[in-house]
């Protein structure tokens, strides 16, 4: 029993810890969390940085779009451009082409000669509400938006739809028919829909000039955040395509 508990003694006093076996596995521990700290995925880059690559966005439409009864450069297409360029110093080109009192028809007109010389890679279409408000047929109207939405695809652009609604003294026919078309347009042909683009307005009088219209300048935001919740994800998806 001496002798067993001796030797146990001496080889507990004799052990000696390998350093360089320590020291090796010490500095592989420091390198594998050196790498994880470095690694690109933890710095990719932001959606909102990427949207440089996104090229040129047209914009479609009338007077909710042209600054109808504000300051210039105070509408939402402005304040778009204002959030791109906080993001990057070169940020997609932004082609306003709207023109107060447009149409579906003589916006269908000028979509050609806007697509061959921007060559856009996305168009927003934001008309319609002149139609109805001059209560003109509903399946032109239908017709006209659909050829803008297909001529738009065929040159390579991504569509986004902005909805629109019209007051109900219009008769509750011809205002449903009218709500509902956005939606249906863009289940048919895969354009992007903004389910409306003054949503958030509708019950605020202030939020409208005088002519009860027209948003004011201070609504001008809440126009832009409608626009933005379709677009942002649109913006990225460019940007990750042309990544690959």
């Amino acid at each position: 029993m001496k002798t067993l508990s001796h030797d146990s003694a001496s080889r507990r006093l004799n052990f000696q810890p390998n350093i360089g076996v320590i020291l090796q596995g010490f500095l592989i521990v420091i390198l594998v969390m050196v790498t994880v700290l470095l690694s690109p995925s933890l710095y990719a880059a932001q959606p909102l940085k990427a949207i440089e690559s996104s090229g040129t966005i047209v914009v479609l439409g009338d007077s909710l779009s042209s600054e109808y009864g504000i300051r210039r450069n105070s509408g939402w297409v402005q304040l778009l451009r204002e959030r791109l360029a906080q993001n990057d110093p070169t940020p997609p080109t932004i082609v306003n082409a709207s023109i107060s009192g447009d149409t579906t028809s003589s916006g269908l007109t000028r979509l050609p000669a806007l697509l061959a010389k921007q060559q856009p890679d996305i168009v927003i279409v934001e008309l319609g509400g002149n139609d109805a408000l001059r209560g003109l047929s509903l399946d032109m109207t239908r017709q006209n938006l659909l050829q803008m939405i297909e001529l738009s695809q065929s040159s390579g652009a991504t569509v986004i739809l902005a909805g629109m609604q019209i007051p109900a003294n219009y008769g509750p026919a011809y205002t449903k028919q009218f709500r509902d078309l956005f939606p249906a347009l863009s289940a048919q042909t895969g354009a992007r829909l903004i389910p409306f683009l003054l949503a958030g307005l509708e019950m605020d009088r202030n939020l409208f000039i005088a002519d009860g219209i027209h948003p004011a300048e201070h609504a001008q935001p809440l126009l832009l955040k409608n626009v933005w919740a379709v677009l942002e994800p649109v913006l990225i998806e460019h940007s990750a395509k042309k990544a690959n």
